[in-house]
């Protein structure tokens, strides 16, 4: 096996570099000095065919070789990481924490029993649950700020089992001058106020069920949702989950509309890296994923 004659510690002083946008940034990045930081650079520069970087000004620049091995870099240091992480999980027994993100789509009380499962076996692990919403709970598995992730979309990389199917409803109070109507079209409706759903997510914003009403209120949470819903001050799409006990009691009731209505959205469990994931939070996925699927 030919052993190669860059170290990895050249690679990253290059892509440090190139990351902050001059030596001196990357020295402090990196916590070196500045010279160490340019002569791993340089030796990089020297035991290549052509250089990656160019001195142009006062400022390092990418050569046309270089913004490709620049992405080849970047992915080597990543797996280094990966493998580094790896080890140490390993050697671990179990995780002193797991965290789960939980789309607000599901109740929380409906992981209760798993949970009682979950802390008979791995007594001494803390739980840690971040309730989230719409691109919210995508991002809490994308920045890796969650061990595993109850949500409605997978983004692209990432494995997900579906573990359930939501069915979202319109629903109003009874008192509410929506059902003097017998059935009402989706454009008659958005001339009545709508309490949506506010998006947990910073990157992007979406709002979930509105349907372009003239009047909306954004709440943060179903639970407001349902409080302003059953008060006659708005009507709403809720999951049916959330509501059914509410509508068994007739303090909400469906909306008729014309030409039917029907919103069902998968659920699916996601590990933000199953092959890094320690013998807790692997467990909880396991009993996570049994129990949901029974309910």
């Amino acid at each position: 096996m030919k052993i190669p004659r860059i170290a990895l510690e050249q690679w990253l002083a290059f892509k440090t570099v190139v990351d902050c946008g001059s030596y001196s940034l990357a020295a402090e990045a990196l916590n070196k000095s500045q010279s160490s930081v340019s002569y791993a650079v340089g030796r990089l520069n020297d035991q290549l065919p052509r250089p990656v970087l160019e001195i142009r000004g006062r400022k390092a620049e990418l050569t046309a070789e270089g913004e490709v091995l620049y992405r080849h870099a970047s992915q080597l240091i990543r797996q280094a990481q990966t493998m580094e992480e790896l080890a140490r999980s390993m050697a671990l027994e179990f995780e002193a924490e797991v965290t789960v993100a939980l789309d607000v789509l599901l109740e929380i009380s409906q992981l209760n029993c798993s949970l009682e499962t979950f802390s008979q076996r791995f007594p001494h692990t803390r739980v840690r649950i971040l309730e989230t919403s719409l691109s919210g709970t995508q991002e809490a598995l994308l920045e890796r700020r969650a061990d595993l992730v109850i949500g409605a979309s997978v983004p692209v990389g990432f494995g997900g089992q579906q573990i359930r199917s939501i069915c979202m409803i319109p629903v109003a109070s009874p008192k509410h001058p929506i059902f003097e109507h017998d059935t009402i079209s989706e454009l008659e409706l958005r001339s009545y106020r709508q309490v949506v759903l506010r998006d947990s997510g910073q990157r992007t914003q979406q709002d979930s069920g509105w349907l372009e009403a003239e009047q909306r209120w954004t709440v943060s949470h179903f639970s407001s949702s349902i409080s302003v819903i059953k008060a006659g001050l708005a009507f709403g799409f809720l999951p049916f989950n959330w509501i059914q006990h509410a509508l068994n009691q007739g303090s909400l009731k469906e909306i008729e509309i014309k030409g039917g209505y029907s919103r069902i959205i998968p659920l699916y469990l996601m590990y933000a890296n199953r092959d890094l994931a320690g013998p807790a939070t692997r467990t909880l996925g396991e009993i996570l994923q049994q129990d949901l699927r029974t309910l």
